[in-house]
C-alpha cells in the first residue's frame, strides 16, 4: 500500500487553484471542506492532484496553519486508498475550516468522511 504524496500527487498550479475556487463543487465534513473540479492533468499516471489550505483570517501564525496542513497531508496519505476516481481526473483542495487546531483522529475520521462523500457523488 503507497501512503506517499509524490511530487506528481501535489496540486501547484495557480490557474487551477484559481480555477478551482471559481467553478469547483465543494463538500463538508466538519472540520474540513472539499472544492474538487474535474480535469485534464499534464501527468497520466496520477488521477489525482491534491492541494491543502489553511485560512490566515482564521489561523494568524504561520507555524499553526504549517501544523494542521502536515496533519491533513497525513490524514490523506492514510487514508487516499479510499479515493475512486473512475477513470477521471481531478484537482482537490482541502480546507480546514476549524478555529482550533484539530488532532489526528478527528482529521482522519473527517478524512474518511469527505473522501466517502466524494465518491458518492461521482
Amino acid at each position: 500500500m503507497d501512503q506517499s504524496l509524490g511530487k506528481s500527487e501535489k496540486l501547484k498550479s495557480k490557474k487551477l487553484i484559481d480555477l478551482l475556487f471559481q467553478q469547483g463543487n465543494s463538500l463538508k465534513a466538519f472540520p474540513l471542506r472539499l472544492v474538487f473540479i474535474e480535469t485534464p492533468l499534464p501527468h497520466p499516471d496520477v488521477s489525482v492532484q491534491v492541494g491543502f489550505s489553511v485560512p490566515k483570517r482564521i489561523h494568524k501564525l504561520a507555524v499553526t496553519r504549517n501544523r494542521i496542513k502536515r496533519l491533513m497531508r497525513q490524514a490523506y496519505r492514510t487514508n487516499k486508498q479510499m479515493l475512486d476516481t473512475k477513470g477521471t481526473t481531478f484537482a482537490l483542495l482541502f480546507i480546514c475550516q476549524h478555529q482550533k487546531v484539530p488532532g489526528q483522529e478527528q482529521l482522519s475520521k473527517a478524512m474518511q468522511s469527505i473522501l466517502q462523500k466524494f465518491n458518492d457523488t461521482l
